[in-house]
């Protein structure tokens, strides 16, 4: 049976390791694209950080191992380009210029190949060294000493190269050769933070504590987060706990009298957008 996936005649060759390339990759690989994956001889280090994810992100693609340093592995590289449609990297600039893999050489030998190529920062600073913490860092999202519970620039990062993919392969229909696009990870960080510089998540505005009605509250035994920000789910929340106002101690003193088991019940008969916190160790 012929496949019907958008990007089944897409075949992607990628270097990136970590995690924005082969998140990125993953997608495009469900959508129907078919991927080689290749290492350098040390592997991936996202296989030795976490293993499970990375056979999550990998499963189903071709994962070979070359040295690109080695005469052997640049002609082995050179075939699988030869029958590329997207070369996808995530090393600095300078690294790929060092392998004979920089833009302009790309267009030079393959012109037909397409090339995302997901960067740190946005140039004239694409080979400066960072990750996932510094973007973060640098975009004032950091609440030190406590780290993100997870790799938003990374994550976010890899959306955008989703996004980008797709442009980029219709630029290349409609050119007739193949098109360069890059991604950096430090602009996605930076979007992330546009709550944040235009008030709405500091501590004084609406979804950073102003708003009673938008915030996590402790249950007799955990924590639920509580969304309700529209007047509907305010005032259908406060008939349902029948208060008088939805302050915040009156809510606070609400949720704590029940467990969480009541109160995933509760949202449910009331149609209110609150959910309990699942259970996460080194949480008081």
């Amino acid at each position: 049976m012929k496949s019907t996936l958008p990007l089944d005649s897409v075949r992607i060759v990628s270097l990136a390791p970590n995690l924005p390339g082969p998140a990125c990759v993953r997608r495009l690989a469900d959508w129907g694209a078919r991927v080689i994956k290749v290492e350098p001889p040390e592997g991936d280090p996202l296989r030795v950080y976490a293993r499970d994810y990375y056979r999550e992100l990998h499963e189903g693609m071709d994962v070979r191992t070359l040295d690109l340093k080695s005469d052997k592995g640049q002609r082995e590289l050179s075939g699988l380009l030869d029958t590329a449609t997207l070369f996808v990297t995530a090393q600095r600039p300078a690294a790929l210029k060092r392998l004979g893999l920089d833009a302009a050489n790309i267009r030079r030998l393959w012109p037909h190949l397409s090339h995302l190529a997901i960067v740190g920062l946005a140039p004239p600073d694409e080979d400066v060294a960072g990750h996932d913490l510094t973007y973060l860092a640098g975009a004032g999202l950091l609440d030190p000493p406590r780290l993100p519970p997870t790799l938003m620039a990374d994550l976010l990062g890899a959306e955008r190269a989703v996004s980008e993919t797709l442009l980029l392969l219709r630029r290349a229909d409609a050119s007739g050769r193949g098109e360069y696009s890059q991604v950096a990870l430090a602009d996605a960080a930076t979007a992330l933070a546009a709550p944040w510089r235009h008030g709405l998540t500091r501590p004084t505005g609406l979804l950073g504590g102003a708003h009673a009605g938008y915030g996590c509250y402790r249950t007799a035994d955990g924590w639920l987060a509580l969304a309700a920000l529209e007047p509907r789910f305010l005032a259908r929340l406060v008939e349902a706990l029948d208060i008088a106002e939805p302050d915040r101690d009156s809510l606070a003193a609400a949720f704590a009298a029940h467990p969480d088991a009541h109160w995933r019940a509760f949202a449910l008969r009331h149609d209110l957008p609150l959910t309990v916190l699942p259970a996460r160790a080194g949480r008081a």
